[in-house]
């Protein structure tokens, strides 16, 4: 095996090892990641003439319409003595209509038109594989091919569905160019809605979408969009790859929502669940064929304990086949813009990161405990995306901090173009639950945003939807709790809990969207400081909505304090737009004053400045600066519009001085009241970036 790593030539390893001398020691892991890459792709091209061809196997598997009306049902059943379909179409008959064995596993069945020339199956058709076993079992299935499901409310399996629509929808308007910023609104169609329901995609298109254009977002983040038979699991416990939710409408309204996403220039990513899988039979992939392997593992390795999901083998071509359609399914048929990949840790590691502390040790992230077979499937699902669709976007939800997760392929990385920094939200609670704010650590603070892999690209968060569910709250209401009930009222003075809350819930963002990554992402609601948290209706609260949706309608209250939350988060994303920190270098931290309580750093040539303390402002406080010239405040917290005090004039110009400073070339004093955050921008510079 030595002699095989040693063979393998990665194209740009050398600039990896130079940007990271420590990674010096696993090169051999390196290559023999790389080769076992380069092998799978090399297969594609024998096999099955390239990964073009490959990743459009939903052109024949599943159920599929000929021009001639005739149709062609195709599926992967390695473990199965036979295969029926059954249906509306036959009455239902178990055994009229069976599948044909083909090599390798494969079963076939050809029904032509009727005798008028329509198709035998029509749209919106219920349909069940029959699945005959070699222990004589009969079992009842849906396709894992289905791009259709529903269920009628009383029932608790979901049905196969022909979609086969006479006009089916047409997109109208192209991709959006992939941002050079990336500001994310993470979203979840079914609570997108003040009202204690399931909202529907057309909700969300014609409500929502709005909102998110208004805001400044570029990015939405579309959760449970995969099928998931229980809506609890928030779409995390998938049972239809290939299917969209119908709890929240049809394929074509989908759709509709993402090619009016691109009319606003906003990209769409989905959130796709490539970890794991239901463990639902009936109206899941487990045991499709009968057998406990199929499409996962058998035995330990095909099971995740904590999840009590499956697991998928990874190695098995059918498996590959299976996954990487998939992703060029969502991107072809629905036209998303690229992906957020959940669970990878789960993925990279035999542990499944349960146990491991994660101290940052390389020894950590090479050897017996990486599951090269998924991080196999990383490179090739990152490699294909790429090639195929230039503007792609991937980010890697990963925990561990493997190294080269988010660097290209050519150098030996797993080819991911962010990663989400994790450690940022927990921080932020950490602090709000344990520390007074006298002893807010600025150091720790900075620390925490700014530790990051140079070279990787992070997507930064104060709080993302894990903050918000069930047993832990939003950073609001850890701010103001009980007090939001009463005192948001813009009719009344602030009291000291709202007058905190308020300040630090703009700090807190600005100061992550700044320092912490080179994306952003708020998860829908936050932006305005949305009150409580998230719970799904389910048997525990005795299936309530009350907690399952987002109140937009405070919004629109004009004398309720919301809205100011609202217009500084819309102010902040505008502001980024123009300046463009998060496509710029890390930032360069000039101060993190214990004493004053005091964080500056400056980015892209804005100045950020950030005073913590409670009750302590400073009339004339030396900031330090690199560009020389006349500076202006861009953003101030404390403006009344966001629910500050208006402590800032915002006439005032401030110009630097000779005067070295904290490691800068120049400086000038300003004047920074207490729980204020302020961005000063330089006259003197052009900004288009």
């Amino acid at each position: 095996m030595a002699e095989a790593e040693d063979n393998v030539s990665i194209p740009e390893l050398s600039s990896l090892l130079q940007l990271d001398p420590y990674l010096q020691p696993f090169e051999k892991d390196f290559k023999r990641r790389y080769g076992l890459f380069q092998k799978q792709l090399s297969l594609l091209e024998e096999a099955e003439g390239g990964f073009d061809q490959f990743t459009r196997s939903y052109w024949s598997f599943g159920a599929h319409r000929q021009p001639d009306n005739s149709l062609v049902f195709k599926e992967w059943a390695p473990a199965a003595e036979a295969l029926f379909l059954t249906g509306e179409f036959n009455g239902w008959d178990k055994f009229a209509h069976p599948y044909q064995k083909k090599e390798f596993g494969k079963w076939e069945l050809h029904i032509p038109p009727k005798e008028d020339n329509t198709p035998a199956v029509p749209h919106n058709s219920k349909l069940k594989v029959v699945v005959h076993t070699k222990e004589g079992e009969r079992l009842y299935r849906i396709s894992p091919w289905a791009t259709y499901v529903n269920k009628v409310s009383t029932a608790v399996v979901y049905d196969w569905v022909l979609w086969d629509p006479p006009q089916p929808y047409v997109h109208k308007h192209p991709r959006p160019r992939k941002p050079r910023s990336l500001r994310i609104y993470e979203s979840h169609v079914g609570i997108a809605s003040p009202e204690g329901k399931v909202a529907s995609y057309s909700n969300f298109t014609h409500n929502v979408l709005p909102r998110i254009k208004d805001l400044g977002y570029n990015c939405i983040q579309l959760m449970a969009i995969m099928e998931h038979a229980y809506y609890a699991s928030f779409g995390y416990q998938v049972t239809s790859f290939f299917a969209a939710s119908s709890r929240f409408g049809t394929p074509d309204e989908l759709k509709e929502l993402i090619d009016v996403a691109h009319s606003m220039g906003i990209v769409v990513l989905l959130d796709v669940v490539h970890s794991h899988a239901s463990k639902n039979t009936e109206d899941g992939l487990n045991k499709f064929d009968g057998s406990d392997s199929c499409f996962f593992h058998s035995g330990p390795r095909g099971e995740h304990a904590l999840w009590d999901s499956r697991l998928f083998n990874y190695s098995s071509w059918e498996v590959l086949r299976f996954l990487l359609s998939n992703l060029r399914w969502w991107m072809e048929e629905y036209r998303f813009d690229g992906f957020r990949f959940d669970g990878v840790t789960s993925m990279l590691y035999h542990h499944h990161g349960m146990g491991a502390g994660f101290s940052g040790d390389y020894s950590e992230y090479f050897g017996l405990q990486v599951d090269e077979d998924s991080l196999v499937y990383l490179m090739l699902a990152n490699h294909i995306l790429h090639s195929l669709y230039e503007d792609c976007i991937t980010i890697a939800e990963d925990v561990s901090g493997m190294p080269t997760l988010c660097r290209p392929i050519k150098e030996g990385g797993c080819g991911f173009d962010y990663r989400l920094a994790m450690a940022i939200p927990d921080k932020w609670i950490q602090i709000l639950k344990e520390f007074k704010d006298e002893d807010w650590n600025m150091g720790n603070i900075v620390h925490t945003l700014t530790n990051r892999r140079y070279g990787e690209s992070c997507i930064a968060y104060a709080e993302s939807h894990d903050q918000a569910l069930v047993g832990d709250k939003t950073l609001a209401f850890w701010l103001m709790d009980k007090e939001m009930y009463t005192s948001m009222s813009t009719l009344m003075p602030m009291n000291p809990i709202i007058d905190r809350g308020i300040q630090l819930h703009k700090m807190i963002r600005l100061l992550t969207h700044g320092l912490g990554g080179e994306g952003y992402l708020n998860f829908m609601g936050n932006e305005f400081g949305h009150p409580e948290w998230l719970d799904f209706p389910r048997v525990g609260n005795n299936e309530s909505y009350h907690y399952a949706r987002r109140q937009f309608n405070l919004l629109d209250t004009d004398h309720l304090r919301y809205r100011q939350l609202y217009l500084f988060d819309r102010d902040m994303n505008r502001t980024e737009d123009k300046y463009g920190w998060l496509a710029a270098p890390p930032a360069y931290v000039t101060a993190k004053h214990e004493g004053d309580k005091v964080i500056i750093f400056e980015r892209g040539n804005v100045i950020f400045i950030f005073n913590f303390h409670p009750v302590n402002s400073y009339s004339s406080y030396r900031v330090a600066v690199e560009a020389a010239g006349k500076y202006k405040i861009k953003l101030d917290s404390d403006e009344v519009q966001y629910g500050g005090h208006g402590r800032l004039d915002h006439n005032t110009e401030f110009f630097t001085e000779s005067i070295p400073f904290n490691g800068r070339a120049n400086s000038m004093q300003v004047y920074i009241p207490c729980r204020t955050a302020v961005v000063l921008a330089n006259e003197e510079i052009d900004y288009c970036y």
